[in-house]
């Protein structure tokens, strides 16, 4: 699958569906599970100053759209000043206690640098933001298709509630 294949050359996938990621227990997870659903896959981290609203808001969105084809993809990740230092089971279990996530919290992952993990590669491949490709910080979020192609990149600051109107779009209620 793409997640072994990745090249650094450029990206040859051309859809999210055409990778595999692990969970937090380091099982692969092949992503052509979400054909048909919305995504919105976030880099995210138990002790940046953004965590509260991002975490509660990503939690209300999930509940209100999950059962109309739209699915959360989120990624623990320790790139920016250590702000997820645990394992990628207790990110989990910070998500699920604190914030009632019933969404998908994977493998820690790294979005930027040399070790980005293949699916990030495709993301910021697919839709650059402020910082070119470079992800500038935790909660960066990208808004994913039921093909599996990027609609759209959000920045960190971007709060989840504000992009329901794209949400929405991407699910063929407007």
């Amino acid at each position: 699958m793409g997640a072994s294949q990745s090249s650094s050359v450029g990206i040859k996938e051309k859809s999210i569906h055409e990778f595999s990621v692990k969970n937090n227990h380091g099982n692969e997870v092949d992503l052509r599970s979400y054909k048909g659903k919305v995504l919105l896959v976030v880099n995210v981290a138990s002790k940046c100053a953004l965590t509260n609203i991002n975490y509660t808001q990503l939690t209300e969105l999930y509940n209100k759209y999950r059962s109309k084809d739209f699915e959360i993809l989120a990624f623990p990740c320790n790139q920016f000043m250590n702000q997820e230092p645990g394992t990628s089971q207790q990110a989990e279990s910070f998500a699920c206690e604190r914030f009632k996530a019933e969404y998908p919290i994977f493998q820690k992952v790294r979005v930027n640098g040399p070790e980005t993990a293949p699916v990030y590669r495709f993301l910021k491949a697919s839709k650059t933001g402020f910082m070119g490709s470079r992800i500038k910080w935790n909660f960066t979020k990208f808004l994913v298709d039921k093909d599996g192609i990027v609609i759209r990149r959000y920045g960190p600051r971007t709060e989840p509630s504000s992009i329901e109107k794209d949400i929405q779009k991407a699910l063929g209620e407007t």
